[in-house]
């Protein structure tokens, strides 16, 4: 029996032995056998939650490297939050700063857990669109486009999307890929590829601080990476624009300014 005045040392010692059982021993007086029920209920959680939150890396990894991962991050990771929802957030972190065992085979390994992470993050974001001033139907080219806040674009260096059992690349592919995740009004998350200028383009859109209207935003873009055709990335830029609008990427124009 845990004597009272005891209880603050013993759930260092019980969290500590939860942790890494094979090193730490589990506090003095309390039976090995609901030990055990404890030890296998939080390491259990954490392997299939983990699993749930970031099924691609589940997927490539063994039964044995998913295990050693999941162990290695309940023994030196302090986690900050104890929300199961900001759990992966903790995961991807001691991925990037705290767990190199499997670089060497999985070079792409966090950049895909960051990539996982960001589609659950984007499905559980409450962040909504301001639609004040909005015309969801408004001329891209005439009109200001607008950017979802629910759109988040990053740049890997490894084609993340497409990585799975049957395809673990080894190297950086040439270009980087540069991915739009978006939540749609349905609450579904999607992503669309985009190509460097496209994503150029987009990122004009989210920076225009100046409220350039579409036409103005494609001619400056034109002279800013130095495209060779001006009229040829006017069409393109305004086919790109309305493929995003009916996607969601864009919710539509304001009024230039």
């Amino acid at each position: 029996m845990v004597e009272k005045g005891n209880f603050r040392d013993t759930q260092v010692a019980f969290a500590a032995h939860i942790r890494d059982p094979a090193n730490i021993d589990a506090p003095e007086g309390i039976e090995d056998r609901r030990m055990a029920i404890y030890r296998e209920l939080f390491f259990n959680n954490l392997y299939n939650l983990l699993g749930t939150f970031f099924p691609v890396i589940r997927e490539i990894c063994t039964d044995e490297q998913w295990r050693h991962a999941i162990r290695e991050f309940m023994k030196v990771h302090r986690a900050k939050t104890p929300y199961f929802l900001e759990l992966p957030e903790e995961f991807l972190a001691f991925l990037q700063d705290e767990y190199r065992t499997l670089d060497d085979q999985f070079p792409f390994l966090t950049e895909l857990a960051h990539y996982e992470y960001a589609e659950l993050a984007l499905r559980v974001s409450e962040d909504e669109n301001d639609s004040q001033g909005v015309n969801p139907n408004g001329d891209m080219l005439a009109g200001v486009p607008v950017k979802s806040v629910l759109t988040w674009v990053f740049a890997y260096q490894y084609p993340v999307h497409r990585i799975s059992k049957d395809y673990l690349p080894t190297k950086p592919t040439e270009q980087p890929s540069f991915l739009a995740i978006y939540r749609r009004g349905d609450d579904k998350v999607r992503f669309l590829e985009l190509n460097p200028v496209t994503a150029a383009l987009l990122d004009a859109v989210e920076n225009n601080q100046a409220a350039l209207d579409g036409m103005a935003l494609l001619k400056e873009l034109a002279i800013t990476i130095n495209y060779p055709d001006a009229d040829a990335l006017l069409k393109h830029g305004v086919d790109a624009l309305e493929e995003m609008r009916q996607l969601e990427i864009l919710t539509g124009t304001r009024t230039a300014g």
